[in-house]
């Protein structure tokens, strides 16, 4: 079974642990209405903002995954965990944890959960001080929000493996 529901650090040495050379993360923002989705380069080095999926049924956004991850040649995906400036988990948290349980039960594919407090806030912060409209910022939050948290965590790998 897949490493689906572990965290942090320890999640993400386990997930890359399962890839084969030159398979590449995804990096999922899962929201109540969206998911943006980022992939990083085959070196896992630079995570791009790659699309953003308008959520229907479960099986569709699993469907329209599963498709982007066979395509791009996607060995595991990171899945930013919205945990509270305290650190406790609210409701968005168990939505999102269900969403990764559902996610690894039906692709079989290699998860972590990573931190992502204020992701689409520091993205927002960006983008205005672009001067992107509201229009515009709506269509790339997600998916820069998904390269946001992506870029956490190849930045920790790359902490613990400057070399690679």
């Amino acid at each position: 079974m897949p490493n689906t529901l572990v965290s942090g650090p320890e999640g993400v040495r386990a997930l890359v642990a399962e890839l084969a050379d030159g398979e590449r993360l995804a990096g999922l923002d899962v929201g109540s209405k969206t998911i943006g989705v980022a992939i990083s380069d085959g070196q896992r080095i630079i995570a791009s903002p790659h699309f953003t999926v308008r959520r229907l049924r479960l099986a569709d956004d699993i469907a329209a995954l599963s498709t982007t991850f066979s395509d791009q040649s996607i060995g595991g995906a990171v899945i930013g965990l919205p945990v509270n400036m305290n650190g406790s988990e609210g409701p968005r948290c168990q939505s999102v944890r269900q969403f990764a349980t559902d996610l690894g039960t039906r692709t079989g594919m290699a998860l972590a959960l990573w931190g992502e407090r204020l992701s689409s806030a520091a993205v927002n912060r960006c983008l205005i001080d672009a001067d992107l409209s509201r229009r515009r910022r709506g269509q790339l939050v997600d998916k820069l929000a998904a390269a946001y948290i992506l870029q956490g965590a190849l930045d920790f790998l790359a902490k613990e493996h400057p070399l690679r």
